[in-house]
């Protein structure tokens, strides 16, 4: 059964400079999740942050931390991110060759597990990890890069997705993320997304902006 839509700010959008007050401001606009990229500029190609910046974020806001990470190895940074107040981490299937154990990982530090799709991987390549599963991220860019335009083949993934969550009764958010803006957050929600994951849709303007770029997301 598909949830109420959540609205996931990625910070990758936001002024890097003042990263605290973004938080703060996109909290008080209405965010439901921070949604945090970690990459590595190995798995992707481009380099953003590491655990000791979660840690320093986790005070500025309550909300439900969720981590992207766009990194291959996963496994040895679990633990790092989980201590420094990730509640979700999601990885890539396609980052690791045993994406079973990641995930038994990320339950095992206490935090919900999740699992992102790029845009040329099948969603069958899931089909075992459902019973793991918290969250199920589909990206509809490539991961690497903010604003970016949406994937529409990535709305049959979603449809697909959301059919297999319904058809096994499973509590998973859907969440989607890449060219997510006013226009494409009608087409993913009816798709079956709960969770739209927004960079430059929800940052642009400035602070005053965020609660009505919020607003205007949630539909």
């Amino acid at each position: 059964m598909q949830k109420p839509t959540r609205i996931a700010p990625s910070i990758l959008s936001a002024d890097f400079a003042k990263l605290g007050e973004e938080v703060r401001a996109v909290d008080a606009a209405g965010a439901d999740y921070i949604h945090i990229d970690v990459m590595d500029g190995h798995f992707v190609p481009n380099i953003t942050i590491g655990p000791d910046v979660v840690k320093a974020l986790r005070p500025h806001s309550e909300k439900v931390f969720d981590v992207h990470l766009m990194i291959d190895p996963v496994d040895p940074y679990i633990d790092a991110f989980a201590a420094a107040g990730a509640d979700i981490i999601t990885a890539h299937v396609e980052a690791g060759k045993h994406t079973h154990r990641t995930l038994q990982a990320i339950r095992a530090a206490g935090v919900k597990a999740g699992i992102s799709l790029n845009p040329a991987t099948l969603e069958n390549s899931i089909d075992y990890l459902y019973e793991e599963l918290d969250l199920i991220l589909v990206m509809s860019v490539n991961p690497g890069f903010g604003g970016q335009s949406f994937i529409t083949s990535q709305l049959r993934k979603l449809e697909a997705i959301r059919k297999r969550i319904d058809l096994l009764g499973l509590d998973i958010d859907l969440q989607v993320d890449g060219g997510v803006n006013p226009a494409t957050a009608r087409q993913v929600v009816e798709a079956g997304a709960d969770v739209l994951v927004a960079g430059s849709a929800t940052f642009k303007g400035g602070p005053d902006a965020y609660a009505d770029n919020i607003k205007r997301l949630r539909g």
